[in-house]
């Protein structure tokens, strides 16, 4: 019996394991370089384990690859095409705190 995925629901998803702020910026970490976990938690205020589990939801997610390399772990981005994904999300953003600021700048004439 084959089950059919509903393409909805694999697409949110991967929204889902993006839908953290650590995981964005684990995202903007790993687009300049493949990093190690400990060079990661030197950024993010949170212990290694906490790093380590938001790693691993990208991972499953297949947003990220990993390595390992003796005792550390090096993480890769496997879709950079998410950041430009992120960057619309940025321009929307710019849009809407450009029409709050009009509804401001309405509020006081």
């Amino acid at each position: 019996m084959t089950s059919t995925v509903n393409p909805y629901e694999a697409r949110a998803q991967i929204l889902k394991a993006l839908a953290h702020p650590t995981r964005l910026w684990l995202l903007e970490q790993l687009e300049q370089q493949e990093r190690c976990v400990c060079e990661l938690v030197e950024g993010v205020d949170a212990d290694i384990s906490t790093v380590s589990k938001h790693l691993s939801v990208l991972k499953q997610a297949g947003i990220v690859s990993r390595r390992r390399q003796g005792k550390q772990i090096y993480y890769q981005l496997q879709t950079p095409c998410l950041l430009k994904m992120l960057s619309c999300v940025e321009s929307v953003l710019i849009q809407n705190a450009k029409a709050s600021q009009a509804v401001v700048e309405q509020g006081q004439e």
